[in-house]
């Protein structure tokens, strides 16, 4: 069996992913993006110097790669590219042009090309990705209303490659997620609360999902302890998001979040 490596970012994804994977593997990391990987020294690499890290993870015997965590799009200095990277500028730039989704799938297609097999997070731990049902908490008809809006916000969102969730409540779109993340989506929608137009009337939802044709096996939009936590600061009634296409981390934990603010946990 060939060996992994893990391409971490931050956040509780790489760590929870480090402790479950099989076999021999080796941790990577983009400079400037620190994993919360402890005891393990990284491999770390610059995208201007993307083509010699591919022929060092073929030359250890890698033949699978898994991303796992949150990476902003670094700031590349062109006197650092040597001259094989500097090839692949031409695709990486036109793919940047169109969205996040269109660079990764380009990103996934370089690694194929030196025959690196890239494969999900959910692949490796499938625990992490939960199927249909309420997890806890009892969202009411109007929550359920709020989540089918934002359900198709998100999916007119993502068919322009923007973003992966959008907070509604009573029918309204409070926040959608763009660049900046869930946690600032989050942190719009708590301080817009008074925008509902029935103080006393439904809370409001935050809906995640992929992007419509998303390939699955990189950036799976996510739900941990935080998320539970902003969501509760938004005033919102709990979280609802796609069955089968959303990581929950930190199970236990966010649960016990949930239950703890009174908000609900809904895969759909």
């Amino acid at each position: 069996m060939s060996a992994t490596a893990l391409i971490a970012g931050t956040g509780a994804l790489p760590r929870l992913l480090a402790g479950v994977i099989s076999g021999d593997w080796v941790l990577c990391e983009m400079e400037g993006f620190p994993s919360s990987v402890p005891g393990i020294e990284p491999v770390r690499f610059r995208v201007e110097r993307l083509v010699p890290f591919l022929d060092g993870l073929v030359d250890r015997g890698i033949g699978r790669v898994i991303f796992a965590g949150a990476m902003r799009r670094p700031r590349l200095d062109p006197e650092l590219f040597d001259a094989r990277t500097a090839t692949l500028v031409p695709r990486l730039l036109q793919a940047m042009q169109s969205g996040d989704d269109a660079t990764l799938r380009e990103v996934i297609a370089i690694f194929e090309d030196w025959d690196l097999e890239v494969v999900g997070a959910d692949q490796i731990d499938p625990d992490l990705v939960p199927g249909p049902g309420v997890l806890t908490g009892n969202p009411t008809n109007a929550d359920a209303a709020d989540a089918d809006r934002a359900a198709a916000i998100v999916a007119a969102l993502g068919s322009v490659d923007i973003g992966q969730g959008a907070v509604v409540a009573q029918g309204l779109c409070l926040a959608v997620e763009a660049l900046p993340g869930t946690d600032a989506m989050l942190e719009f929608a708590a301080l817009h609360q008074g925008l509902r137009p029935n103080p006393d009337g439904a809370r409001g939802v935050v809906f995640k999902a992929p992007k419509p044709g998303q390939d699955r096996r990189i950036d799976l939009p996510s739900i941990g302890p935080e998320t539970v936590k902003r969501a509760a600061a938004a005033g919102l009634a709990g979280i609802a998001w796609e069955a089968g296409g959303v990581l929950l981390l930190d199970r236990a934990a966010t649960l016990a979040e949930a239950e703890a603010r009174g908000l609900f946990l809904w895969a759909r």
